[in-house]
Formats: structure tokens, C-alpha cells, sequence
């Protein structure tokens, strides 16, 4: 295929509580159809994976946690799987059953207030990927009242991962998914350049403090400056250690690039629970996964094999 005769299409769309982008090199007669298509399955997933709807099997899965077992979709019992082999690798830095202490602070109202430790240990215990039970049938169990899991640590890149998959074998040799701070893209610009993705300064959103160029990899960042709130002087992130119950603190933003948007969506989540030291450490143990971090102080961090040209955070 003639990558010089194609054209570059795009849409936007508000997904997944997201604003998803979807660029795609293709013919003129092709490109909006495949559009369609791009935007159709990530509602699909929307629908599978969303906490929102009560139609859906995530909120079918919370309300019988402590009661029953759910038949779900093998690709539903996939993912939770998969999050659950991430959880035990980072030590628990991720997990999806983590939601619940995200819900004790309210991070976009005015009033700030930390819940206190009797608190944190009633909700603690209703959270851990362990209680989560899969069983023969994909069926899926948690085994504590109360408790519940999400995905929005994750499921927007698996919705990207989904749509490059289904843009691939329509013949898409080019293009991009991105997603609210995830992003996946293969193939080259209609020039034949590189795509690049711009790492945002946490200050400022508009700046770049670095360019990466991707072929056939996601990149996924993490940070706070979106959703945050002070205390006396402390500036807590939205990223709550499933560990503590604690807002993490001293972490302005990761970024992880790596081969798949799923992985590198989660990474992101549990790198900055980890932090520089244990962070950038765990990252440097994975192969074709690299890592960027900023501190609250404007430290950049890096693991080993990230190549970017970084500009100064001011």
C-alpha cells in the first residue's frame, strides 16, 4: 500500500469519561468507515468495563461481591486476570479493587478533608486484588462485602490496544489512539516521519519537557496535576496507595512507554505509588519498558535505555 497516497483522518470523541483521538492513514473512501469503527468499539468496552451503568459486568461483578460468583465475558475474565498479574508483580502498587479509598477524598470539591484512621482501616478492608477469586467458567468472585473493582487505571488502554488490534486487521498501517494522557501508535506519519508524543510539563499542560518518537509503542502518564488538593502547605495527589489509603506525596507525574497502552496505563498508576527509587528500579527489570518521572521538587528521573531530549521544568 502507498502510504503517500493516503490521507490523514481524525476524530474526536468523548469516551470512557475521556476525550479519545483517533488518526488514521487510509483511502479516501475508507477513512471515515473505519472511524466508525474505531469509535464503536471503544463504547463497546465502554459498556463492559464501565462502573456507571448498572447493565454493565463490572457493576453486575460489585454487587455480589461477599455474595456470589459472576459469569462475565472471557475477555472481561481476561483483563481482570491480566490486572491481577500486574498487581503481584508491582507488590500491590496497582489494583483494581483500590476505588473505594479514591471515594474518601474529595478531590474536585472545595472542601478538603483527610478521613481518619478508623476510616481507612473499615474501607482497607474491603480492598485487595487478592480477594479477588477466578474461577473455572470465567467467572469471577470478590470475596468481601462492600468491596468492588474498576478499571480506570487500565481500561482506557485496553481500549486502545483493542482498536489498534481491530484498525490492524482492516489493513490501518498508520496510526494513533490516544486517550486523555494514553496514547498508542504504529506505523509513520503520511510523510514518513515518526510519530511523536510530547511528555507535558505538570505545570504547564501546554508545554512539552520532552519528545519521544513511537512506533508501535504506548505511552501512558500519570500525574496530578488534574485532580489534587493542599493541605497546610502538602500537596496530595489523586493516586491513592492501595497499601495505606494514603494520597501519595512528592510525585508530580509518570510516564511509562512500553509495547502494549494497557501495560503502560497500569505501570504509570503503580510506578507513582512506588516512587523515584523504587519506581525507576522496578521499571529497569522489564524489557522494552521505559519510564519518565517528575518530582514535586521538578527532579526528572529516567530509567536507563529512555533516549529523550528533556527541557527544563520551571
Amino acid at each position: 500500500m502507498n502510504i503517500a497516497l493516503q490521507q490523514e483522518f481524525r476524530r474526536q470523541a468523548k469516551l470512557m469519561g475521556s476525550a479519545f483521538e483517533f488518526i488514521i492513514l487510509a483511502d479516501d473512501e475508507a477513512g471515515e468507515e473505519l472511524l466508525d469503527e474505531a469509535v464503536n468499539e471503544v463504547k463497546r468496552i465502554e459498556r463492559l468495563l464501565t462502573e456507571f451503568s448498572e447493565f454493565s459486568q463490572t457493576s453486575l461483578i460489585n454487587r455480589c461481591a461477599g455474595i456470589r460468583a459472576v459469569e462475565v465475558d472471557m475477555e472481561v475474565y481476561d483483563l481482570i486476570k491480566r490486572s491481577k498479574e500486574i498487581s503481584a508483580i508491582t507488590q500491590g502498587a496497582f489494583d483494581i479493587t483500590s476505588g473505594l479509598l479514591k471515594k474518601m477524598y474529595n478531590f474536585k470539591g472545595r472542601q478538603f478533608k483527610l478521613p481518619d484512621e478508623a476510616q481507612l482501616k473499615e474501607a482497607l478492608a474491603c480492598v485487595g486484588y487478592k480477594h479477588i477469586n477466578l474461577f473455572a467458567g470465567h467467572r469471577v468472585y470478590l470475596d468481601q462485602p462492600n468491596m468492588h473493582i474498576g478499571f480506570g487505571a487500565i481500561g482506557k488502554g485496553y481500549a486502545a490496544d483493542k482498536v489498534k488490534e481491530l484498525l490492524l486487521k482492516k489493513g490501518v498501517t498508520n496510526g494513533v489512539i490516544s486517550a486523555s494522557g494514553d496514547l498508542t501508535a504504529w506505523g509513520t506519519r503520511a510523510d514518513g516521519k515518526p510519530w511523536k508524543v510530547g511528555i507535558a510539563n505538570p505545570d504547564d499542560r501546554d508545554k512539552a519537557i520532552a519528545w519521544i518518537p513511537i512506533d508501535h509503542a504506548s505511552v501512558a502518564t500519570s500525574g496530578d496535576y488534574e485532580q489534587y488538593f493542599e493541605i497546610d502547605g502538602v500537596c496530595y495527589s489523586h493516586s491513592i496507595n492501595p497499601k495505606t489509603g494514603k494520597p501519595v506525596k512528592g510525585i508530580k507525574s509518570v510516564t511509562v512507554v512500553s509495547p502494549r497502552a494497557e501495560l503502560s496505563d497500569a505501570l504509570a498508576t503503580a510506578v507513582t505509588i512506588m516512587g523515584p527509587e523504587v519506581g525507576i528500579h522496578f521499571i529497569e527489570q522489564l524489557p522494552r519498558v521505559h519510564c519518565l518521572m517528575v518530582t514535586d521538587r521538578n527532579k526528572i528521573f529516567t530509567s536507563k535505555q529512555l533516549k529523550v531530549n528533556l527541557k527544563q521544568v520551571v
